[in-house]
């Protein structure tokens, strides 16, 4: 009996535990929730896929909020961290401020208190940033800039504007990558930017397993 403890205890000293599973919250808006498409269509059920299918281990929480803004994401960013308990976070906040016209600095203001929150204990961050192609160069500079500083500061990682795969197609291709709306991207737009986000979702996964 002695015997056949020890040959077991040998045994699983020598199987490799597996890791647990990366939990990625996704904190946003419309955009990140898959407003107007199917369940399966959305932007977390795109990009969990993506991720799965080249062998990652991990979970991707829907923190997504229909006509949220960046003052609402600080209001609710504690709550979602404390209810879904991420590894790490992807915030994705603004399209909606950029609509009503609301001023970077205080678009910057916000998504700072947000980054500031997501990142406690260590939690590594990804910034990804939005921008409108219709806007005059100016505001388009204003809105850009806002990014690189935020990611700069709370050292996140970054995807300047997560429409840049579709405002990358000749022409005006990019909106024939929309829903009927102009606004929100479509399946097929979403899995365009999937392609781009996954890469950075990749280095997000190795940054979190290195502070494990």
């Amino acid at each position: 009996m002695k015997l056949l403890v020890l040959v077991l205890s040998i045994l699983l000293a020598a199987t490799p535990v597996a890791a647990d599973t990366i939990r990625i919250l996704a904190f946003g808006d419309s955009l990140t929730e898959g407003y107007g498409l199917p369940r399966r269509d959305g932007l977390v059920p795109q990009l969990r896929n993506w991720l799965q299918a080249r062998g990652h281990d991990v979970t991707v929480l829907n923190g997504g909020l229909s006509g949220d803004t960046t003052a609402g994401g600080r209001v609710r960013i504690g709550y979602s961290i404390a209810r879904h308990r991420p590894d790490a976070v992807i915030v994705e906040l603004g399209g909606n401020d950029l609509l009503l016209g609301f001023s970077p600095a205080l678009v910057e203001d916000n998504l700072d208190s947000i980054l500031d929150q997501a990142g406690r204990d260590g939690k590594p961050l990804l910034l990804v940033g939005i921008a409108s192609p219709d806007h005059d160069a100016s505001q388009r500079r204003e809105w850009l800039e806002i990014w690189p500083r935020l990611a700069r500061r709370h050292d996140a990682l970054l995807m300047e504007n997560l429409y840049q795969p579709l405002f990358d197609l000749p022409g005006e291709g990019y909106k024939t990558m929309l829903q009927d709306d102009g606004l929100h991207a479509s399946a097929e737009g979403v899995a365009l930017i999937v392609e781009s986000l996954g890469p950075r979702v990749e280095e997000l996964i190795a940054r979190t397993e290195a502070v494990r």
